[in-house]
C-alpha cells in the first residue's frame, strides 16, 4: 500500500492515451536500464528506457529488451549484436555497467509493428547510430545542450 498524501484527481488533468510515434529516426538517450528475469525465470533481459530529446515527440519514452541470458544461443547473439550497436552509437565500446550508457545522445530508428495480443500498433526500436550519422531521413537536430535546458525544437529534414 502507498500513502498518496491527499492526492486529489479533480485537481489534475488526466493523461491522454499515447498513440505510437511515426516511424523515423529520432535523437534520444538512455535514461534507465534494468536487468530483469524472463517470464520463464530461466534467463534475464536488459531493459533500456529511451527518451526522445527533440522535436514534436520530445519527452516521449520508448523501451527495448535485450535477452542477454537465454537458453537460445541465437537469442543471446541477437541481444549482444544490438547491445554492440548501442555501445558504438554512444561511443562506449566496453561498458562495465549499463549506467555508463545513460544520458548520451544517439540516433534511434523507430518502426511500427502490430501487437499479436491486441492487434494495436506499437513502436519498436530497430536501429541505433551515432547522432551525427548522415541518414537522408527526417531526423532530430543534434545539440550539446542538455535536454532540460532546450526549448522545443522542430524536426529538420535533410535532402536525400
Amino acid at each position: 500500500m502507498a500513502n498518496l498524501n491527499g492526492f486529489n484527481a479533480n485537481q489534475v488533468e488526466p493523461t491522454s492515451e499515447f498513440e505510437p510515434i511515426p516511424p523515423g529516426k529520432y535523437l534520444a538517450m538512455i535514461t534507465e536500464s534494468e536487468l530483469k528475469p524472463t517470464k520463464s525465470g530461466s534467463g534475464n533481459y536488459l531493459q533500456f528506457t529511451f527518451q526522445i530529446l527533440e522535436g514534436e515527440y520530445a519527452g516521449r519514452y520508448l523501451w527495448t529488451r535485450l535477452n542477454i541470458n537465454n537458453a537460445s544461443a541465437t537469442t543471446v547473439q541477437i541481444a549482444h549484436a544490438e547491445l554492440s550497436a548501442i555501445c558504438r552509437a554512444v561511443s562506449v565500446p566496453t561498458p562495465g555497467d549499463s549506467l555508463e550508457l545513460h544520458n548520451l545522445p544517439l540516433l534511434i530508428t523507430v518502426k511500427l509493428r502490430k501487437r499479436e495480443d491486441t492487434g494495436d500498433m506499437t513502436n519498436e526500436i530497430k536501429g541505433y547510430a551515432k547522432p551525427d550519422a548522415a541518414t537522408g531521413q527526417p531526423q532530430q537536430v543534434v545539440t550539446t545542450t542538455p535536454p532540460w535546458r532546450r526549448p522545443a525544437a522542430s524536426i529538420v529534414t535533410t535532402a536525400p
